[in-house]
């Protein structure tokens, strides 16, 4: 086998195993979310069944192109099959809690990929006899590097962002096709399975029933049933309804939206104002109001179109900026009235970025002195987890007291209104007790 040839594998087997973790990672956020206990877990098993495909491949001592292509085929399987939208929509529907369906799908999914992949380095080098041992599996490290490099980029950046998830799996699938055909030219029964394998790949990515699938979330449009609504349809990012809209006349719209609406315009009485929007969902919140201007900031450059053609069915009201929520608050220039935060990576997660002490005291720095801060949170109706109090806590660290509202309190989950001043700052407090009850003295004071 030429060395050019090996090197070509080497390069394919490179690009399709970081390109299978980063479709993985990107499988995962509608059902877990992209938060830190969830990406290292997964990235941990991804270099462990590497390192242990790596083992695998170095005990091979015959039967070298035949063992590679029959991973390659394997894999190509796998990555067809187990990476699906349908396929992972189906583990996480039918397997709970959502734990368990993680661990199936990184024991049956990632971890046999990066296994079968990981050996191919070890077993073809074997093959280069002409060349000292060291500088035979340094030049195939370097081109199955050198693959994995330009996977990572080539598959986040253009084709996930152009023509979506299920386009870079495909992607995936054809490369290990053709490693596969690069070294059994001649075996027709390899071309039999591979077109197969290929067909069946193509076949079941194509039924992902979603109106869009970008690099950074799936979309869905669908219709919903509400009573006393005419029409009603619901915008879903990552599985979660993001926003509602109907025929009426004026619209209606999720609850948390209307409440938004009606402190900005009726309690807060906004006028000709500056509001910043970190979170597009369906751009609801500007929808046929004149009365102020909006900035939309979502990290994904796509939404807007999506929204705009499949959920509103009319341009959105309002700037749009494609960034980081966090970026765009560190850098603009640009000061506001109102900044409200609705940011989620799927239903009940919020980026773990902005959640910190120094995201919401950064969003001082774009308020106006007299501004308000609005976020819509997702937690217990009770306000009773961990999770809701340290972050309630985190926000009052920085503006004080702040207004909460829940409003579906008796649910499990609810949204959680806040409202916070840009005046506002952290004070000390007291509590009133029988023995020396402030109370009076304080409410005269504060009047």
């Amino acid at each position: 086998m030429s060395r050019t040839l090996i090197y070509a594998i080497v390069f394919i087997e490179g690009f399709c195993s970081l390109g299978a973790e980063i479709i993985a990672l990107r499988r995962l956020v509608p059902h877990v979310g992209s938060a830190i206990v969830v990406t290292a877990p997964t990235i941990g098993f991804f270099l462990l069944a590497l390192a242990l495909g790596y083992a695998s491949g170095g005990k091979v001592a015959s039967r070298y192109l035949e063992t590679v292509s029959r991973n390659f085929l394997i894999s190509a399987t796998i990555a067809g099959i187990g990476l699906a939208g349908v396929t992972v929509d189906a583990l996480f529907a039918y397997l709970q809690p959502a734990p368990v369906a993680y661990l199936v799908f990184i024991g049956t999914v990632l971890c046999p990929l990066a296994w079968l992949l990981g050996q191919t380095v070890p077993i073809l080098t074997n093959l280069m006899k002409d060349t000292r041992t060291g500088e035979a599996s340094g030049l195939a490290l370097y081109w199955s590097t050198l693959g994995s490099f330009l996977g990572s980029l080539s598959l986040s950046l253009l084709v996930m962002q152009w023509l979506g998830v299920s386009a870079a799996i495909i992607a995936c699938v054809l490369g290990l096709i053709i490693g596969t055909l690069l070294i059994t030219r001649k075996t027709p029964r390899f071309w039999l399975f591979s077109g197969f394998t290929a067909a069946v790949s193509i076949f079941i990515n194509l039924q992902h029933p979603v109106t869009a699938d970008t690099a950074y979330a799936e979309y869905r449009v669908g219709a919903v049933s509400l009573p006393g609504q005419i029409e009603p349809r619901a915008f879903w990012v990552n599985q979660s309804t993001a926003s509602l809209i109907d025929q009426s006349e004026p619209p209606n719209y999720t609850r948390y939206i209307q409440h938004l609406r009606k402190l900005l315009l009726d309690d807060l009485g906004y006028r000709d104002r500056d509001i910043l929007v970190l979170g597009a969902g369906g751009f609801t919140l500007s929808h046929r109001e004149p009365l102020n201007r909006y900035t939309y900031v979502d990290i994904d450059p796509k939404i807007r179109a999506i929204a705009e053609a499949d959920f509103l069915r009319e341009a959105a009201k309002g700037e749009f900026i494609a960034d980081d929520a966090r970026r765009y608050v560190a850098t603009t220039d640009k000061r506001y009235d109102a900044v409200l935060v609705d940011v989620f990576s799927s239903h009940t997660s919020i980026p773990s970025h902005l959640v910190t002490r120094e995201f919401w005291a950064g969003l001082r720095r774009v308020l106006k002195p007299d501004g308000v801060l609005l976020a819509n949170l997702i937690l217990d109706g009770k306000l009773e987890s961990p999770y809701a109090r340290n972050l309630l806590v985190t926000i009052e660290s920085i503006y004080g007291r702040c207004a909460v509202d829940v409003l579906h309190k008796g649910k499990p989950l609810a949204n959680v209104e806040v409202a916070c001043f840009a005046s506002s700052r952290p004070a000390a407090t007291d509590i009133y007790v029988d023995e020396r009850n402030r109370a009076d003295l304080d409410r005269a004071f504060g009047r």
